[in-house]
């Protein structure tokens, strides 16, 4: 899966507000990463963007950049509409490929690239910036060790203030974590035929992919309600999931909520104890069912969301540096919990997978 050379050559598929935002610092940033090609819709607006990042090519047309000579890897983060298409044409072209969450608008689509890629011996990333604080990788290891006991339920609450996105009202991110060199395009976020969806496909990706990151289990069934508050798109979301083993998981989110407050909470019950997490508040804690709790270091405010470690983590990943940090199956995870919960909160019944 790996390739054995000093240098890793990247293309950059939907260069937009976050591939400009978090993916094109990150590839500057990596000592053994060049930024070859980017690509835009607009050529002019790809022209200016390899000129201010230092790229060597620019390109309207994602094809022409997956072709282009020497282009060893690509980082897909235009809209999710064209995910599939675009991931599909890299693999079969033998490119490793990063790529955005929503992963695709199906299961059958992201399972379909996941398969491409391991009968092709690629990298595949779903980039989900969790996946890499140092609080997530010791609550999966605590999990999947058993030292939590067997879990049986985990209670998530997910806020962030993206409304006025979901609802077209305003376009201007609220992320608040970088500086934004390019504002999404109008309808990236709030036309359900470009983004799939409100908050289950731009939010409840990441804490779909999270459940099965942290325990290494995929989910079964999904009840799921939604309220559109008057928009084309969901903005409040009640889940109630079943994993493959039995874990029962409660998962509220919504994108109506002021700028000033956002909640990750994640709530692991086991046997043998209780994990609490703040995931934007970079706090943990683990009360075990004797002994005294321990209180994890707060993550700096840096660590709290690092959302440059994605593709940090794809270079190394294709330079045979580190292992696959956010691998496929977590991102085909996620489109199992939105597409059944699409389905639930269209037929009022819970959705066996």
């Amino acid at each position: 899966m790996a390739d054995t050379k000093d240098q890793l050559n990247i293309g950059v598929i939907g260069a937009g507000y976050w591939a400009t935002s978090a993916h094109i610092p990150g590839i500057i940033q990596h000592k053994k990463a060049r930024l070859r090609a980017v690509q835009n819709r607009t050529q002019s607006k790809a022209m200016q963007i390899a000129k201010d990042f230092g790229a060597d090519l620019a390109f309207d047309n994602y094809q022409a950049l997956v072709l282009a000579d020497q282009v060893d890897a690509v980082v897909i983060s235009s809209t999710p509409n064209v995910h599939y298409e675009q991931a599909k044409f890299a693999l079969e072209h033998n490119k490793h490929v990063l790529i955005e969450k929503p992963m695709t608008f199906t299961v059958a689509q992201a399972q379909e690239l996941c398969d491409l890629a391991a009968r092709k011996d690629l990298l595949l990333l779903v980039s989900c910036p969790w996946h890499y604080t140092r609080h997530g990788i010791e609550a999966r290891r605590l999990i999947q060790n058993g030292i939590l006991g067997d879990i049986k339920l985990i209670s998530v609450l997910m806020t962030n203030p993206v409304d006025k996105l979901l609802k077209g009202i305003d376009t201007s991110p609220t992320h608040g974590m970088n500086h934004v060199y390019l504002e999404p395009g109008a309808g990236s976020y709030s036309d359900p035929a470009v983004a799939g969806g409100g908050q289950i496909y731009t939010q409840v990706s990441h804490a779909g992919a999270y459940l099965s990151f942290l325990t290494g289990i995929q989910p079964a069934e999904v009840y799921g309600k939604f309220d559109f508050a008057g928009s084309r798109n969901d903005i409040y979301n009640a889940l109630t999931i079943t994993m493959k083993n039995g874990i029962l998981v409660t998962l509220a989110s919504t994108g109506a909520t002021p700028l000033s407050i956002r909640n990750y909470e994640v709530r692991v019950y086991g046997t043998s104890g209780i994990l609490l997490m703040e995931l934007w508040k970079g706090t943990m804690v683990h009360y075990p069912v004797e002994g005294e709790p321990r209180h994890y270091e707060d993550l700096p405010e840096e660590e709290i969301y690092p959302d440059r470690a994605p593709v940090l983590n794809f270079i190394d990943a294709c330079l045979g540096l580190a292992p696959n940090g956010s691998p496929c199956g977590l991102g085909v995870a996620a489109m199992k919990i939105i597409e059944a919960a699409v389905l639930s909160n269209q037929t009022g019944k819970p959705i066996k997978i």
